[in-house]
């Protein structure tokens, strides 16, 4: 396949992928609005305000990154899952692999369309946050690398969770019982110094910590960990997830028959 052609097979998918969840924008954009207004509330003032400063910063300002952080990567997740399994259930996928597109452009397409649901959601949390404190960003250049990364690598996480799922009740059991763990222990309300060894150990094994730390290190300039290795972590997991979703896409693995 030419440039030419390529390009259009992207925009064409793109394109799908955000007037997709742009057609439903009650379901897809306010509902993290509200749901982060909750936060702020309970977490944020009404707890917060006993529990004091963190690193120098109020309680409130400490989570603000983490929440910021958590809406891209289940939006991100839940874009790329929905669309890639209605594509499925639907048969589109099929006529998709059976055309002259190459894997990598179907791939690219669904992640796009997932990285930018995850960062429009997360400006949204982003300008509600705002009302509730205000974050220094010194190093707004590394808060915008996690952040994509973040939702590059969700959305592919999305994507092989909408390979193996066989039905729509399948594309909900990774997020509750996997993602929504992960996330509610990766560090977004509290500092790793305020848990005993046996949960400091299990947070140091879960990536999404990384993640929500380097996010607030360049939101806050306060992190647990060094942001060159939370950066390495978040690459490996990219590169591993690209190359199964490329070998998942390239097999038809549970798609064709």
């Amino acid at each position: 396949m030419n440039l030419r052609y390529a390009t259009v097979a992207l925009y064409t998918l793109t394109r799908r992928e955000v007037l997709r969840f742009a057609r439903i924008w009650i379901q897809t954009m306010l509902p993290p609005a509200v749901t982060t207004v909750l936060y702020f509330v309970i977490f944020g003032k009404l707890i917060g305000s006993q529990i004091g400063p963190i690193d120098g910063h109020s309680y409130i300002e400490y989570i603000i990154p983490g929440l910021i952080l958590m809406s891209v990567i289940t939006n991100a997740y839940a874009n790329v899952v929905a669309s890639f399994y209605s594509s499925k259930f639907h048969g589109n996928i099929e006529e998709m692999l059976i055309s002259p597109m190459p894997a990598y452009i179907i791939l690219a397409g669904f992640i796009i369309g997932g990285v930018l649901r995850g960062l429009l959601v997360g400006g949204v949390v982003f300008g509600v946050s705002l009302f509730f404190g205000h974050l220094p960003y010194p190093d707004i250049g590394l808060t915008l690398l996690m952040l994509l990364m973040t939702a590059a690598l969700f959305s592919m996480a999305g994507l092989i969770n909408g390979v193996y799922a066989k039905s729509f009740d399948g594309i909900s059991i990774i997020p509750t019982f996997v993602l929504t763990p992960l996330t509610y222990l990766g560090g977004i309300f509290y500092s790793l110094e305020m848990l005993p060894d046996f949960w400091r150990g299990v947070s140091l094994l879960n990536p999404i910590f990384y993640m929500i730390n380097v996010f607030r290190e360049g939101a806050l300039g306060s992190s647990d960990i060094g942001a060159g290795l939370a950066i390495g972590i978040t690459a490996l997991f990219l590169a591993a997830f690209t190359a199964v979703c490329l070998y998942l896409l390239d097999r038809g693995v549970g798609i064709r028959t």
